[in-house]
């Protein structure tokens, strides 16, 4: 018997993008904290320690939900949130930074997705959310997503955020693709997921990709994104100014003449 809740949604913007889920009486989505835009009057929102899917029942269930979720960096709550009125209602989740959200049915990828950390969005009532832990240590250590990802598992909906643009492509069995640790948003179970040096010293300390490639070989389905929240946070660090208040220029002429202007005439 499905379990799952089947929403309705409308996903909406370009850039910043967020979904916009109609729920029937008693009608659930789970999401990590922080996730929701809005809600309409009538919607509860509750806590759930746990990661709200109906296998994890009782006091250990609940423990083992919230476990798997801190083991991946994530809060020891989930938020769920239910329709408690007779009448459709309607929410939102909103996109963290910019980039797409894609709806998947967990049921047509064989009830099972592996997914970095940070890309699940929300999902309807009955979807698990557990860990999966990679094989190898390599993999593991220089990934660059740690060495544990997220198993989202079950028949229903989920949301799933990618920064930038998304790219889906099907890979052949034994097919190979090389990609930057931090471009993966989630694949297939049968994808095979692993880490390679990229070649001499002079490429990997000059070349500006870094020390280690992912590798995802087929067969199965990969999702990539165009920008990592770890590239958009380094260019953003690296653009701030860097000591005091008055930005770059704070030793410099145009510092003087700005803080001058801004009534600032301190030694």
């Amino acid at each position: 018997m499905n379990s799952m809740d089947v929403v309705d949604y409308q996903i909406h913007g370009a850039e910043m993008q967020f979904v916009e889920v109609e729920l029937d009486p008693n009608e659930t989505m789970v999401s990590h904290a922080g996730s929701m835009m809005f809600m309409e009057d009538g919607i509860s929102m509750d806590a759930i320690f746990g990661d709200g899917s109906p296998q994890n029942t009782g006091v250990m269930g609940a423990l083992l939900g919230a476990g798997r979720r801190l083991l991946t960096g994530e809060s020891l709550f989930m938020t769920a949130y239910q329709n408690r009125t007779p009448a459709k209602r309607r929410m939102a989740f909103a996109a963290p930074y910019p980039g797409k959200i894609v709806p998947l049915r967990l049921s047509e990828l064989g009830g099972e997705f592996i997914a970095q950390k940070d890309s699940f969005l929300c999902g309807a009532r009955g979807v698990s959310i557990g860990i999966a832990f990679q094989k190898k240590l390599g993999a593991g250590l220089f990934g660059g997503e740690g060495f544990i990802l997220e198993r989202l598992t079950g028949d229903g909906l989920i949301f799933i955020h990618a920064g930038g643009t998304l790219y889906e492509r099907t890979l052949a069995p034994g097919e190979r693709l090389k990609i930057d640790t931090g471009c993966i948003v989630g694949f297939q179970p049968t994808v095979e997921y692993d880490i390679e040096y990229v070649g001499g010293i002079k490429t990997a300390l000059f070349g500006g990709e870094g020390f280690f490639f992912a590798t995802l070989r087929g067969p199965g389905k990969v999702w990539l994104q165009s920008l990592p929240f770890s590239r958009l946070a380094s260019r953003i660090v690296a653009a701030a100014p860097q000591t005091g208040s008055g930005g770059r220029e704070e030793g410099s002429v145009l510092g003087g003449l700005g803080r001058f202007i801004d009534g600032d005439t301190r030694d």
